[in-house]
């Protein structure tokens, strides 16, 4: 639904007649064909909603996760849409196709979850390749093309269920118990530049935020701010 910010009041409402419900990623925005529209994958599939009127685009029943959707949809140029998630559901690629008025998501390729799947939060999209956090821990870098591995962190490097950020030309990765890496964003390899213990709890999971230098990490019971200036 979309609601008038100022007074709260209902502009429009997708119809659902088939009771999908929501799920825990946050809405995406796509242009495609000239049309603006909202992505999201719900309990029972995935919808396009038009920006303008709720009315729905399209949807396919092709990704879903029985457990919990949690990453959101990474949004690609040419109308590609990456869905990927844990639980062993590995990714997909959509393509949403328009003719003459009428969009149609087409499946263009599938990865298991040996290969690449983000079970929390939600890979980005750096100079044409897609970095995440796989289900084995291991920090990934795509090829969006054909969903192809470029590299991995080193086997024993494992970041579990924690988050990261790109700052600049640089990847901060966050592990389960709260070890923070700083690694090259590059095409060629994983590259660890430095790293250290910045949190001593557990669950280290919370997304990061930086402003100003500043970076704020959380475990289950500790809020810290790092200050990651130079000098």
């Amino acid at each position: 639904m979309a609601v008038e910010l100022a007074t709260g009041k209902v502009v429009w409402q997708t119809p659902n007649p088939k009771d999908w419900k929501m799920t825990h990623a946050s809405i995406a925005v796509a242009e495609v064909a000239g049309r603006r529209q909202y992505v999201y994958p719900a309990s029972h599939g995935v919808v396009g909603v038009d920006a303008r009127d709720g009315t729905l685009l399209w949807e396919t029943p092709d990704w879903r996760i029985s457990i919990a959707n949690v990453p959101s949809p990474l949004v690609l140029d040419g109308g590609r849409v990456f869905l990927s998630g844990g639980y062993n559901a590995g990714a997909i690629m959509l393509a949403i196709e328009e003719q003459e008025g009428r969009f149609t998501p087409r499946t263009l390729y599938r990865l298991d979850a040996e290969t690449f799947g983000a079970t929390q939060h939600t890979p980005i999209l750096y100079q044409g390749l897609i970095y995440g956090v796989r289900p084995d821990g291991r920090f990934t870098c795509l090829n969006p093309q054909d969903g192809s591995v470029v590299w991995t962190s080193d086997r024993g490097t494992n970041f579990g269920l924690g988050p990261f950020l790109l700052a600049g030309d640089l990847f901060l990765v966050m592990n389960d118990s709260g070890r923070l890496v700083l690694a090259e964003a590059s095409p060629a390899r994983y590259a660890a530049l430095a790293e250290a213990r910045v949190l001593t709890g557990r669950e280290s999971w919370g997304p990061l935020a930086l402003v100003g230098g500043r970076l704020l990490a959380r475990d289950l019971t500790q809020l810290v701010c790092l200050d990651l200036a130079a000098r």
